[in-house]
């Protein structure tokens, strides 16, 4: 993976210094995006397939995408098509991310809850943790019902973990030991 992430970090700040210019949001919308599409199997695969031109490889993952393709999007797929690195874009779009909020001096957080959380919910653990972090957090909200309660929080490469599950695996541990 150090391999991906070393050949995707150029390609990630080029594109970011280009957003940057333009509506980070749209951008930052946009390589979300083309990452999601670019991790489907089918579109590896078609990317691999030598009888497919890369002409025929770009001009398919354009009408995959359904936001609005300008000239520079549409000019950084052609090269990666024509440089065989369609399989990096999941990489530039993390990398793309982190860029995101490292500018905007923000982290993105995961909250996995045993139940689903409503809207008040989520902005309620939030608040909690920007205050704990001290910065400003973009969540993204799970269901696993395997927690069986409380939630787990997981910043960077922080993780707080309230759930029945830790805790019951803890006691595990202890009583093992």
């Amino acid at each position: 993976m150090a391999e991906l992430a070393t050949i995707a970090r150029p390609y990630a700040e080029a594109l970011f210094r280009v957003a940057k210019s333009g509506d980070l949001q749209a951008w930052s919308a946009f390589v979300s995006e083309m990452a999601y599409v670019a991790a489907q199997p089918d579109v590896q695969a078609l990317s691999h397939d030598p009888k497919v031109s890369d002409r025929q490889v770009s001009s398919t993952l354009l009408a995959l995408l359904k936001s609005p393709v300008n000239d520079e999007a549409k000019n950084f797929i052609d090269m990666l098509v024509e440089n065989d690195r369609i399989a990096l874009l999941p990489e530039i779009g993390a990398q793309f991310q982190a860029l995101k909020n490292a500018e905007e001096g923000a982290a993105d957080v995961r909250i996995t809850s045993a139940f689903p959380l409503n809207d008040a919910q989520v902005k309620e653990l939030v608040a909690l943790f920007e205050k704990k972090f001290g910065r400003k957090l973009n969540p993204s909200v799970d269901v696993d019902g395997a927690l069986i309660g409380g939630v787990r929080v997981v910043v960077g490469d922080e993780v707080m973990d309230t759930s029945v599950r830790a805790k019951l695996q803890q006691m595990h541990v202890a009583l093992t030991a």
